[in-house]
């Protein structure tokens, strides 16, 4: 049985209070403080001692990041659960693919205890780093992990260890906005585009401060349903429980002719953040959606993505179903 190290919990109330105890003694130490909501990525990656943390800061007991309201699109508390997102009436109707896209995660008892702010964070995957304590060490750790090699690609001075939310390319594609919190001594507060809380490497996969909170989740109301068009598909190798090892999320704007004036596409489990495909992007807009234009487009999201041999099928194949993908999701938008 694996078992969870030694560490002392915090239980506060307030936001302010969380975000203190982030900054406070064990943080100005060095020592690792994490924050916690479902605790479905974070307490299997400690009993596997994938990650350390001295001290574990909950935001369960902080009402005002569970509720999901209404505000010029929908705000998504980050502590509100997966299967509160995905069932709440206001994501079905305005942002159905949001919704497919939170509902693709796990399972429903672990949709049940995961959060949204959790699943944006999630940890990174890797077929050498997402084993036990005894096989990583069997084979001298890797470079995400207390190791000085990435087992994926010797030669790289960085880890290639992949992106694995789910609800992250769909919301990029939707132009999402989140609400970080931090206490510097203060409390202070900034809104960003989600883009920037995410770059390509596999350890510093986010570029939050280690003291900051994520919030809140702003989705606008420009992506709503009836200003634009969406579209979400997950690969894997089972129907639930497993990651993806591809994800494509769509959403495109068109004037009464149908032409396309802004697009946006987003790929999951291709790279260490959620890629995005900017020249399919270019290919899409200024055209109507047709076959010749969507054929463009996928070819170009091929470019964008650099699966790796570091999850499941081979690293060849699933450069192939990009180009397939993009096209069955853009297709459904036509």
């Amino acid at each position: 049985m694996l078992r969870l190290p030694p560490f002392t919990l915090h239980r506060p109330h307030t936001l302010a209070e969380a975000a203190r105890i982030l900054a406070g003694e064990g943080a100005a130490a060095g020592a690792p403080v994490r924050a916690v909501a479902g605790g479905t990525d974070l307490w299997p990656n400690m009993k596997r001692r994938h990650q350390k943390a001295s001290q574990v800061v909950s935001l369960n007991g902080i009402a005002p990041l569970r509720g999901i309201s209404n505000g010029d699109g929908v705000r998504l508390g980050a502590t509100a659960t997966l299967t509160e997102v995905a069932a709440h009436p206001l994501v079905r109707a305005k942002y159905p693919d949001l919704a497919k896209a939170v509902t693709s995660i796990s399972a429903p008892v672990l949709r049940n205890m995961g959060t949204i702010g959790g699943n944006v964070c999630v940890d990174t995957r890797c077929t050498y780093y997402n084993q036990n304590e005894e096989w990583r060490r069997a084979i001298d750790y890797c470079l995400k992990e207390e190791g000085h090699t990435c087992w994926v690609a010797p030669g790289s001075p960085r880890c290639w260890a992949i992106s694995a939310s789910d609800s992250a390319p769909m919301l990029l594609a939707l132009g999402a906005r989140v609400r970080l919190v931090s206490a510097q001594p203060g409390i202070v507060e900034r809104v960003e585009p989600l883009e920037v809380l995410y770059q390509d490497d596999g350890i510093a996969y986010l570029t939050k401060r280690p003291d900051e909170l994520v919030a809140e989740i702003l989705v606008p109301e420009e992506s709503a349903t009836g200003h634009c068009r969406t579209g979400f598909e997950k690969l894997r190798r089972r129907g639930s429980i497993d990651f993806a090892v591809l994800s494509v999320a769509a959403a495109v704007w068109t004037d009464a002719a149908g032409v396309v004036t802004r697009a946006r596409l987003r790929l999951g489990a291709v790279a260490s953040y959620p890629v995005p495909c900017v020249e399919s992007e270019q290919a899409l807009e200024g055209q109507a959606l047709g076959e010749e234009t969507i054929a463009a487009a996928a070819k170009a999201a091929r470019r964008a993505a650099t699966p790796m041999d570091n999850t499941d099928f081979q690293a060849q194949w699933r450069g192939v179903m990009v180009e397939r993908t993009v096209e069955r999701v853009l297709r459904r938008l036509m």
